[in-house]
């Protein structure tokens, strides 16, 4: 039988209807059913495309002119958009990336988790999509015989020249990263040159405590010793006095992690503080701390509001990084357990708790996988688990665990529809049934969603 080939060809120019978008925000449009991915289109719209690559299944355009424009497009306020790739969705009007969000989570449970009987709600927004993230990390590099700092062009390691700002990170973080790189060059520190594997600053990085205004400075070199930096300090801390603490982290490796194993503090405070709700947080240059505090209220607020605690329950905590879900939920249970594997989180974690004054939540340091099932055999049964997964989701031992511990309720925080879906599948078929899923757009502009989904112990 001969091989069916597709319907379009390489470098063909083809008039297309585009009627879905992916998660990443590419537009959908077909060719006798052959489906082709176009970045920037939306639903709705008709265009001029580019075949650009051909599979046995599926294809990629480029979008070449919008003959019929779709009522959802804007026009991007971010002058680097299409170069830097940061945000997929800056072309689309919130409201439809609230729903394609929605949309997103309701396809993956019916999809991957088979699970069509719990109600999504419809996604938490901001009042303000932009400028919320309170952290920002920027390469340095050296041309035209000046530093120059921007993110790195889309899928290259190379500097975007001429940005000034990014429409999603606090102003003053831009600020911020504008003044060290003005000081830097005028003292003439070298930048990071990763080729050659040689000269000093290779990222700044900016932290900001949008409750308190405070500011931490981290400087990431190559070296150990920074030039100059006393006077690039002492002009940086009296030029902005919000400026609380100065650190260089040291980062000798060939590597595209940005932060190293050592961190030295040349002027200030080991930490900056920050308030989500009534909590307060101790942040240091390497703590795992969310970057859009706002949002982080609503969707803790739900996942209390799904743990449905009296203040008598005992909750378990699973990948409780620097405690942040674990303090909320101290204030209205009787005990909370908290487990995560890096041990510096832990550290944070304590000094949280300390710092709030709350005794009634316990930290441990290893795999929840691990640790539940010893908690178990002590004897510890908790009304409640909560669990706050990378994107990967949770491991199978896990999810045994959890169901072997046998609580009430299961209050599961995920930033991945996909592999909470999977996990949702599992833990149903364990004895749980999911009984609604609320999404939270943490990243406003990008494809990424956050969603707490309540689960319950079947009668």
């Amino acid at each position: 039988m001969a091989k069916k080939q597709p319907p379009v060809q390489k470098n063909e120019t083809i008039e297309l209807t585009f009627e879905d978008i992916t998660h990443d925000g590419d537009g959908v449009g077909k060719v006798n059913g052959y489906p082709l991915f176009v970045p920037y289109a939306l639903p709705g719209e008709k265009a001029k495309v580019k075949v650009i690559k051909v599979k046995k299944n599926f294809g990629f355009g480029k979008l070449l002119h919008i003959n019929q424009v779709s009522e959802h497009r804007v026009e991007p306020p971010c002058d680097v958009y299409i170069q830097c790739g940061g945000c997929q969705l800056q072309h689309m009007s919130y409201e439809m990336q609230l729903e394609l969000k929605r949309n997103q989570v309701i396809s993956s449970m019916k999809k991957i988790g088979h699970i069509e009987h719990a109600p999504v709600h419809a996604t938490i927004g901001m009042d303000d999509p932009w400028r919320y993230r309170n952290k920002v990390q920027i390469p340095v590099a050296h041309r035209h015989g000046e530093l120059i700092t921007g993110f790195y062009r889309k899928r290259s390691h190379e500097i975007i020249e001429g940005m000034d700002r990014c429409v999603i990170t606090a102003e003053v973080n831009d600020r911020m990263v504008e003044a060290v790189r003005r000081m830097a060059d005028r003292l003439g520190i070298s930048a990071y040159d990763e080729k050659a594997h040689k000269g000093v600053l290779r990222h700044i990085m900016v932290r900001t405590g949008q409750a308190t205004d405070e500011t931490m400075i981290v400087l990431i070199t190559r070296t150990e010793e920074l030039p100059h930096a006393d006077k690039l300090v002492k002009e940086l801390h009296e030029t902005y006095p919000q400026i609380k603490s100065i650190v260089q982290n040291v980062n000798k490796a060939r590597t595209n992690v940005i932060l190293g194993k050592k961190t030295k503090i040349l002027w200030g405070e080991e930490y900056i503080y920050d308030n989500i709700g009534d909590i307060k947080f101790a942040i240091s240059a390497k703590s795992f701390y969310q970057v859009n505090p706002p949002q982080t209220k609503k969707l803790y607020d739900k996942a209390l509001e799904y743990a449905n605690l009296t203040g008598g329950e005992s909750v378990i905590v699973a990948y409780c990084g620097i405690g942040t879900i674990s303090l909320f939920l101290a204030k209205q249970a009787k005990k909370v357990y908290g487990v995560e594997i890096v041990p510096e989180a832990i550290a944070d974690a304590k000094e949280n708790a300390r710092l709030n004054n709350i005794d009634n939540v316990d930290f441990y340091v290893g795999e929840a996988e691990k640790v539940m099932p010893w908690w178990k055999a002590q004897g510890l049964s908790p009304d409640v688990i909560v669990v706050d997964p990378p994107r990967k989701g949770c491991e199978q031992n896990l999810l045994d665990a959890m169901i072997e511990m046998n609580p009430e309720r299961i209050v599961y925080v995920s930033c991945n529809p996909a592999t909470l879906a999977r996990d949702l599948k599992i833990l149903e078929e364990g004895g749980y049934e999911t009984k609604q899923l609320q999404p939270v757009d943490m990243f406003p502009q990008t494809g990424h969603i956050e969603c707490v989904a309540q689960l319950e112990k079947k009668m």
